[in-house]
């Protein structure tokens, strides 16, 4: 029996690599025959870079880059096995829990730091990207990056504009001869789960930009500032971005990856899954398990252990979830091909505890669900005549 084991990270608790060797040492108590390949997965967002460096056993390289604010901190990438790709959270370098409350304004949150960790991994030989953008404190529409990348934006009397969101609304002209030459042999794919536009209603600063620290008065004057970069953009760079789903996501970085280094916005676990050639595992597997912190109605819109069930069902494969807790509409997940749902809590106890023993917890869980499907297995041989 070959049996793919594609979890994702447990927050607060495991790595998806740490939730898969302890799905892996469950499995084994019931079938240590069994051939198991452990695939850690992500969404795009939060976990992405570990699990890819993983699953592809690179390495994280810690870097120190610009804040939202201004201020250093200290921020990472992950080099992929391959050496030649790069993982990126711009959360890293730019994001929301960088900023402390009081201080949050995205008038003058910058992505310079985004741009800084871009050039890092330039200067490690990187010419592939993975980029998730979630989880921002910005919406200065990925300008503070390309500043990072050497683009030149400026003011109307030829100054570079300030950092931020609200500096948008001085953009004169824009010119991208100048930015890093080794972008031109490079290749984006941006991690976006959101189809927000760059501006308007349902823009970046409109939806996204109160959680942010921006009043009514602050999101209208980001708003505005956005439609006037869009205006720059398109004039100077020939990139109409203000329509294209997706480019409001991470206060408009979603644009700013589209027009000054031409990526391709795409799901975010469609682009882990190809890196970690998920599908390839599957196609000579008899048995998927998965694994996430809480199953609920959220589960089928981009999350990986819903992109892991569809995947599977390509091969008519049996898949198992495994999961912390069960939350609203948690049995809409047998819509997305999850078969059977297995929860790590055996009983009563507090979500520290469980936070603490998550590891022997999942395997606890993963050894309860392989019994009855061994019971299954054996009745059903029992019932079935031989045949001669």
């Amino acid at each position: 029996m070959h049996i793919v084991v594609a979890p994702q990270s447990l927050k607060g608790s495991l790595t998806a690599a740490e939730a898969g060797q302890a799905i892996a040492q469950g499995i084994q108590r019931v079938y240590p025959e069994a051939s198991i390949t452990i695939v850690p997965v992500a969404d795009g967002g939060e976990g992405t870079v570990q699990a890819l460096v993983d699953a592809t056993h690179g390495h994280l390289i810690e870097q120190t880059v610009t804040g939202p604010l201004g201020h250093p901190v200290t921020a990472f990438f992950g080099l992929l096995g391959d050496g030649q790709t790069a993982a990126i959270e711009m959360a890293a370098a730019a994001g929301l829990p960088l900023v402390p409350h009081a201080q949050r304004d995205p008038r003058i949150a910058t992505t310079y730091g985004v741009g800084e960790l871009i050039v890092a991994a330039l200067d490690y030989g990187c010419r592939r990207f993975i980029i998730g953008i979630g989880g921002s404190a910005t919406n200065d529409g990925g300008a503070g990056m390309a500043q990072a990348l050497g683009a030149t934006l400026l003011m109307e009397n030829g100054e570079t504009i300030a950092r931020g969101g609200a500096a948008l609304a001085t953009l004169a002209h824009i010119t991208t001869a100048t930015m890093d030459p080794r972008l031109q042999t490079c290749t984006f794919d941006v991690a976006c789960d959101v189809t927000n536009p760059l501006y308007g209603p349902l823009g970046a600063a409109a939806v996204y930009g109160p959680q942010k620290g921006a009043t009514p008065a602050i999101v209208a004057e980001l708003d505005a500032a956005l439609q006037h970069y869009a205006r720059i953009i398109e004039r100077d760079l020939h990139e109409s971005v203000s329509d294209i789903p997706g480019a409001g996501a991470a206060g408009g970085l979603g644009a700013g990856m589209i027009a000054f280094l031409h990526a391709t916005l795409r799901p975010g676990a469609q682009i882990v899954f190809e890196a970690v050639h998920l599908e390839e595992k599957l196609r000579t597997a008899d048995l998927v398990l998965t694994a996430e912190g809480q199953l609920d109605v959220q589960t089928g819109y981009g999350k990986s252990v819903g992109a892991v069930a569809h995947m599977a069902k390509r091969y008519s494969l049996p898949v198992i979830a495994i999961a912390g807790g069960l939350g609203t509409h948690y049995h809409t997940v047998y819509e997305l091909g999850i078969d059977g749902i297995a929860t790590l809590p055996s009983g009563p106890m507090t979500l520290d505890y469980a936070i603490q023993h998550a590891a022997s917890l999942m395997c606890d869980a993963t050894e309860r669900a392989l019994r009855l499907i061994r019971m299954g297995i054996q009745m059903h041989e029992h019932n079935t005549p031989a045949t001669k």
